[in-house]
């Protein structure tokens, strides 16, 4: 888990907590009494690549925190239907009430992590990149970006912060080019790259006059980003997006692009199907309760 994680996910998972559970369980309160200790297995259902399980047992811990996960594979490992990968020890109302939260983001950070994994097998014997973009999940960015890295990606900035990119509306507002790259360059620190999206290669040529640093290749057809690569020559970074599709993705890694991004990382990837299941009260616990 990266420091990004650790610094900022607390608040995300007790919003999502209270989101779930905005005054009790009522269910699992009215048949289970307090102070019951149990455990519970994870399980895979489907074949997968596993992302987010120090999120999944934050989940238990700000619930109840001497609640405990021991888990048997890692962030990263492939998993397989019916693969035991942890068991969580804690109250039985602890496991009932956070089950489905933390389920929510383990199976949709271990999804993402799926098809990003996927998706970078095109790339293979390639020097091209695979990046995410900011097409996120509201208040999941950290946790959608974190499981494209575990799958094999890479992250593209992380918010309006991290990076100056100047797209077509960025562009028109400024005049043109030139006058966007100019107005970025003296703004912005010395230490910041200028990305310039381009549409048609008489964009590109005025990009790298004015002294982009990375050119982002929008919505362009094979032939035209092969001629944008050759003008480039090296002079600045080479980035592809815009119709992104498992179909192409082979083809613009041959293009020698240096990076190229896919919304669909963040926007598009299915949940790798997981499952809580075999809740056992823990009978020591269960004796001195009724007693």
């Amino acid at each position: 888990m990266n420091e990004l994680i650790k610094l900022n996910m607390d608040p995300h998972l007790l919003q999502a907590l209270q989101e779930d559970i905005p005054n009790e369980d009522i269910t699992t309160n009215a048949v289970i009494a307090a102070g019951i200790k149990a455990q519970v297995e994870l399980v895979a259902k489907e074949t997968g690549i596993i992302a987010g399980l120090d999120i999944y047992r934050r989940v238990f811990e700000l619930l109840e925190p001497s609640a405990r996960v021991e888990t048997f594979v890692s962030d990263g490992d492939t998993v397989t239907p019916g693969e035991l990968l942890a068991i969580v020890f804690a109250e039985a109302r602890t496991l009932l009430s956070g089950e489905r939260t933390a389920l929510n983001y383990l199976q949709r950070m271990s999804g993402i992590a799926t098809h990003t994994r996927k998706l970078v097998g095109y790339l293979a014997g390639t020097k091209t990149r695979l990046l995410d973009t900011r097409k996120t999940t509201p208040t999941m960015r950290i946790f959608e970006k974190y499981a494209v890295t575990v799958g094999g990606g890479y992250n593209h900035r992380n918010n309006l912060s991290d990076g100056i990119l100047l797209k077509d509306n960025h562009i028109n507002a400024a005049g043109g080019v030139k006058e966007a790259v100019a107005a970025a360059r003296t703004s912005a620190s010395f230490v910041r790259k200028i990305e310039v999206e381009v549409e048609n290669l008489e964009m590109l040529r005025e990009a790298l006059e004015a002294g982009a640093d990375i050119i982002m290749l929008d919505n362009m057809d094979a032939d035209t980003m092969k001629a944008a690569i050759k003008i480039i020559d090296g002079r600045a970074i080479s980035e592809c997006s815009g119709n992104v599709t498992e179909d192409r993705l082979k083809e613009l890694g041959q293009i020698g692009v240096d990076f190229i991004s896919c919304g669909a990382l963040t926007h598009s990837s299915p949940i790798l199907d997981l499952s809580m299941k075999n809740l056992k009260i823990l009978s020591d616990s269960l004796m001195k309760n009724r007693n």
